[in-house]
């Protein structure tokens, strides 16, 4: 029974926001404005010679660094 009171009550409820009149919209007068651009671009070829390493080597110290693990780590035989 409480369900369907409640029920009642929030379809009353929802109809009645719904009844109610919006208020219309404002429109709004736009104003148009022309813009120049003054840009220069000045382009630069600076060939600039990046090197990045790759470590093909299991055993490269990054790696090991990286992929450390503590002894707590480690997999307990019981």
């Amino acid at each position: 029974m409480k369900a369907f009171l409640t029920l009642i009550a929030v379809v009353f409820f929802g109809t009645l926001a719904m009844a109610q009149n919006p208020s219309k919209e404002v429109k709004v007068e736009t104003i148009t404005m022309e813009i120049t651009l003054d840009i220069e671009i000045k382009e630069t070829n600076s060939m600039k010679n990046e090197v990045a390493r790759l470590y093909k080597f299991k055993n490269s110290r990054i790696k090991k660094a990286l992929a450390f693990r503590t002894k707590k780590n480690r997999s307990k035989l019981a």
